[in-house]
C-alpha cells in the first residue's frame, strides 16, 4: 500500500502518528530563555490541532548561542524545568514532541523583530559577544560595522565547548520527555558558518577542505547520538543551499555528499531547508513547495530520510509529496500559525480516519 500523509510513520522504535511536522520557528516570547505561557499555546494547539511531531523553536544550547534576547534556550536544569509541562501536554495530545537544539554564533545578539531585528552591540546591557568559524561579524545590511556584534573566532577549546553544549542540552532533553532531538545545521547558524565556505575562512582542521568544514556538525551530531536512546530518533537541519550562485558556497552537491556523513554519525532523518548564510542571498522565488527538490535530492542520491518545507499550504500537494516518494515528513511552517488545526481539516479534506480531541468530536466536520 502507497504510503500517504497520514500514514504512521517509525523511526528507530518512536512512531509519529502522521507525516506532518511543524516547523520550528522562533517565537522571540522567552523570559532569559525560559518557556512561558506562549510556548504552551504555540506547541500545546498545534498538538491538539494533529501534527504528528510538534518541534520547538531553535532552543539555545548556552546563553551566547541565542539569536535575540527573547529566544528560546535550555542551557540549565531550569530553562529544562520549564518546559517540561508544555512536553508532557503534547504528548498527552498524540503528538511526539521534538526540541531543535541549536546556537546562532554570529547571528546572535540581535533585537527582536518586532524592535526592529538590528544587531546588538557586545557591550551593551543586553548584548554579547558571539562566536563563529570566522571572526567576521555578520553583515546586517544598512548596519555600520561599529553597530555590529563583535564575533570571535573560535579555538579548539571553544569548539569543544560548544559539542559539550549540545551534548548537556540534550541530556536535559530527554530528561524532560522530548522524544525527537534536531540538530540545527542551516540558516547561517553556528554550524552552518563551519559548513559553508562563505563563512569558514580557517586554515585548521576545522576548516578549508569539505572533510574539514563538516567536522563540527558530525562531532555534535556524534555527541549528541551517544546520549539520545538508540530507540528515539535524531533529526539534523540543514540549508541545502546558500542561495549564492554568484560565489564559492555550500550547494545541494555538498548537502547529498553530507546526508550519508549525517547519518554514520547518527542522524535518522535530514530536515532539509535551505539559505541564511549571507544577506545578500538569492532566493529562486518561494512558491509552493519551492524547496522540495532539495530534498528530493537528497532522498534520491543517499536513501536518507528528509523533512520538506517550503510554501506547502494544501492537503492534496502535502500529500502527493509523501505518495509520490518525494519526502518521508514534511514541514509545515507558517500554514501551521495561520491554522495551527490544518492537520485534522486536511484529514477531513482528504478522506483520511484520524483519531479526534475528545473534546472536538461534537464539532467534527461533516
Amino acid at each position: 500500500m502507497t504510503d500517504s500523509l497520514f500514514t504512521p510513520y517509525t523511526l528507530r522504535d518512536t512512531e509519529f502518528r502522521n507525516r506532518v511536522m511543524l516547523s520550528p520557528m522562533c517565537q522571540y516570547s522567552a523570559d532569559d530563555g525560559f518557556a512561558n505561557d506562549w510556548h504552551r499555546v504555540h506547541l500545546g494547539s498545534r498538538a491538539a490541532g494533529g501534527a504528528g511531531v510538534v518541534m520547538t523553536e531553535a532552543t539555545a544550547v548556552e546563553p551566547r548561542g541565542r539569536i535575540t534576547p527573547g529566544c528560546l534556550g535550555i542551557w540549565s536544569d531550569e530553562h529544562a524545568e520549564a518546559i517540561e509541562p508544555i512536553v508532557e501536554f503534547v504528548k498527552s495530545q498524540g503528538a511526539t514532541p521534538g526540541i531543535q537544539l541549536a546556537h546562532a554564533g554570529r547571528k546572535g545578539s540581535h533585537r527582536v523583530p518586532a524592535e526592529g531585528g538590528d544587531p546588538i552591540p557586545a557591550d551593551a546591557e543586553d548584548g554579547w559577544e558571539t562566536v563563529s568559524a570566522t571572526d567576521a561579524p555578520y553583515p546586517d545590511r544598512g548596519a555600520d560595522e561599529d553597530e555590529l556584534a563583535a564575533t570571535r573566532r573560535l579555538d579548539g577549546d571553544g569548539i569543544d565547548e560548544v559539542v559539550d553544549a549540545f551534548a548537556a542540552a540534550a541530556e536535559r532533553s530527554l530528561e524532560v520527555g522530548f522524544e525527537v532531538a534536531e540538530v540545527h545545521a542551516a540558516h547561517g547558524y553556528l554550524l552552518h558558518q563551519f559548513l559553508s565556505p562563505v563563512t569558514n575562512d580557517r586554515d585548521d582542521e576545522y576548516g578549508g577542505s569539505f572533510e574539514n568544514r563538516t567536522r563540527l556538525v558530525r562531532e555534535v551530531v556524534e555527541a549528541v547520538r551517544e546520549v539520545w536512546p538508540d530507540d528515539q530518533p535524531v533529526f539534523v537541519r540543514i540549508s541545502a543551499t546558500d542561495w549564492l550562485p554568484d560565489r564559492d558556497s555550500w550547494d545541494v552537491d555538498d548537502s547529498v555528499r553530507l546526508a550519508p556523513l549525517l547519518a554514520e554519525a547518527g542522524a535518522d532523518l535530514i530536515d532539509v531547508s535551505g539559505g541564511g548564510i549571507h544577506p545578500a542571498q538569492q532566493l529562486p522565488g518561494t512558491g509552493p513547495g519551492y524547496q522540495v527538490p532539495y530534498a528530493e535530492a537528497i532522498r534520491e542520491g543517499t536513501d536518507v530520510p528528509v523533512a520538506t518545507v517550503g510554501g506547502i499550504t494544501e492537503p492534496t500537494h502535502a500529500d502527493a509529496l509523501i505518495r509520490n516518494g518525494r519526502a518521508d515528513l514534511v514541514a509545515l511552517g507558517r500554514e501551521l500559525l495561520r491554522h495551527p488545526y490544518w492537520p485534522l481539516e486536511a484529514a477531513h479534506e482528504l478522506g483520511a480516519e484520524v483519531e479526534w480531541p475528545v473534546q472536538y468530536r461534537r464539532g467534527k466536520f461533516d
